[in-house]
């Protein structure tokens, strides 16, 4: 059952803005920002080839990932330095990829090579208190909200197209949801969303 999206606002700005830009703005039912959402904006008319650049990042920290999610284009390698005193073992069992990085310890890196699309759970098989994400996204539009609840899309193409959000506590099939949109030859759009948020798990540290 898809979950209720409110649209509440979606216009053109006048052409002094910068072009083709859109701003995001996130809130849950109760009005405060979501942060920690991750946006996508896939046009009608397909999305330019991505190429990696990196470096992409997720530490152990504090016995946590750092970042909670993180964004990386398909293709990308990720980095997973353990920056605690303590050994972890980080692994996923998620479809779009299936790893273990087994015991290492501090000041150790491992990386893995993430070559399909869609979100992958990691876990830490010594921890289990650590939840963290890795976004891979096969647009070059994709963006990640921040504490105020914002997150800007830079240089798109004019035209139609589907603006995908992801929350890992968004109550909807696979946790996201998608809204159409046009983007103006020139300006900016603005698109305002209310998402439906499940508590997050009381057990887990991120």
């Amino acid at each position: 059952m898809r979950a209720p999206l409110v649209l509440l606002m979606v216009f053109a700005a006048a052409p002094v803005a910068r072009a083709s830009e859109m701003v995001v703005s996130l809130k849950d039912s109760s009005g405060q920002p979501v942060a920690n959402a991750v946006v996508a904006y896939h046009p009608a008319a397909g999305t330019p080839k991505l190429r990696p650049a990196g470096p992409y990042v997720m530490s152990q920290e504090d016995i946590r990932f750092n970042p909670f999610i993180l964004v990386a284009p398909v293709g990308a390698e990720v980095q997973f330095p353990n920056h605690d005193k303590v050994r972890h073992h980080v692994y996923s069992f998620s479809l779009v990829k299936h790893f273990e990085i087994k015991l290492y310890g501090r000041d150790e890196t491992r990386a893995i090579s993430f070559d399909h699309p869609g979100v992958v759970s990691l876990g830490c098989n010594i921890h289990d208190q650590m939840m963290g994400f890795v976004f891979v996204t096969d647009t070059p539009y994709t963006a990640k909200s921040g504490p105020r609840g914002e997150a800007v899309l830079e240089d798109l193409p004019p035209g139609p197209g589907v603006l995908t959000v992801w929350q890992p506590f968004l109550r909807s099939n696979k946790n996201e949801m998608d809204q159409a949109v046009s983007i103006p030859v020139q300006g900016e759009t603005r698109v305002a969303l209310t998402l439906n948020l499940r508590p997050p798990p009381a057990d887990k540290a991120f």
